[in-house]
């Protein structure tokens, strides 16, 4: 049963009209190899550029369902030669080899779907306490340990790039920059507003609280893609960092806000020793954030997205996270749900993740047809 469970998540990949779809995946593969052998195409960097990282993508999938396959034949004659000698020991090998080719099989299934323009970038998360005072502001904190942990199983890096505290505690913002492959095809489904229900921890009377944050997601661009932005539609603010960071942070105003008017939106950063590597990264931010609205104009569905940011509260929630009376999450969007709320809390968010990004992907092929 095993092996040919792990046999059939491995073929899912490979067949046409899956998510994966092989034949025209290694003619798209040669195409590419092609473009990239034409001298021509350097003339054009952008362009050498673009195809250069959909070639790396596409044969990074290519290699690792062929890896699985290999692998996975080994296994089976692991479990023959293991059946032959009625040997116990190499037969529990062979499945366990089998069970972890049958994950790296349903992994690589989900990776297949990350094909959208920006989904290997890395990534900017943002987290705003919403309705709910001192209770949304800890929820808001309780949300940026939960995507660091999250980051931190799959080996990627989380850097702090803006804090705000809250008055009493948690915290009223902040920014992180998530660094990993397709850190950005991942979190983007994230954005929206979390609601919180438990027993305040605030609250002397012990008293069941609702609280809600809200989350946005965009990712990070290169110097390869250009936004073209005029100097003159952009406000620069600087303050005092509230954050640590030593006498020198909280002496000099070296944090720097940048707001783009025309569009309004607006990008922090306070991490950097002087002003002007935060505004330096802080123009960074704003590139990528325009970027996500060009995006955004060529998706009807990011567009849906960007209309919940407009109220943190009652009827915009994404997910629900209930520890009081009893222990629930559940996605509002897929109905995804689990009682071990420990768990997501420390970080266990892929079966939300897939089921999101495959809904996605199923409503753009929808749509295209």
């Amino acid at each position: 049963m095993s092996r040919r469970t792990a046999q059939t998540s491995s073929s899912r990949l490979r067949c046409s009209g899956g998510v994966f779809d092989w034949e025209p995946s290694l003619r798209k593969l040669d195409e590419l190899n092609a473009r990239v052998e034409d001298p021509t195409l350097w003339d054009r960097p952008e362009e050498a550029q673009s195809v250069m990282r959909e070639r790396t993508r596409l044969a990074t999938q290519i290699d690792s369902v062929r890896a699985l396959e290999r692998e996975l034949a080994d296994a089976r004659e692991l479990a023959e030669l293991a059946e032959m000698e009625g040997d116990a020991s190499v037969s529990d090998e062979a499945a366990a080899q089998i069970k972890a080719l049958k994950d790296r099989a349903a992994r690589a299934e989900l990776e297949a779907l990350l094909s959208g323009e920006a989904d290997g970038n890395d990534a900017y998360m943002e987290i705003n306490s919403g309705a709910g005072g001192t209770e949304s502001a800890d929820w808001a904190l309780m949300l940026m340990r939960m995507y660091s942990r999250w980051a931190g199983r799959r080996q990627m890096e989380v850097d702090l790039i803006e804090e705000t505290a809250g008055e009493t505690a948690g915290i009223k913002s902040c920014t992180l920059q998530i660094k990993g492959q397709n850190a950005y095809g991942w979190l983007k489904t994230e954005a929206g507003v979390h609601r919180l229900v438990r027993i305040s921890p605030f609250d002397s009377n012990a008293k069941r609280h609702t609280s809600f944050a809200s989350v946005w997601v965009y990712p990070v661009v290169d110097d390869t893609i250009e936004i073209d932005i005029n100097p003159a539609d952009v406000r620069t603010d600087t303050y005092r960092a509230s954050g640590a960071g030593g006498q020198h942070v909280n002496k000099t105003d070296s944090a720097v806000r940048l707001t783009h008017i025309p569009t309004g939106v607006a990008v922090a950063c306070q991490t950097e020793r002087s002003q002007h590597q935060n505004r330096d990264r802080a123009w960074k931010m704003l590139r990528a954030r325009l970027y996500e609205l060009e995006l955004q104009k060529r998706d009807a569905e990011r567009a849906a997205q960007e209309d919940l940011k407009t109220d943190i509260g009652w009827g915009h929630q994404i997910r629900s996270y209930v520890l009081q009376p009893y222990q629930m999450v559940k996605d509002l969007r897929t109905d995804v749900e689990t009682s071990d709320t420990k768990a997501v809390l420390d970080g266990d968010l892929d079966p939300f993740m897939a089921a999101s990004l495959a809904q996605r992907v199923g409503a753009t092929r929808d749509a295209g047809d």
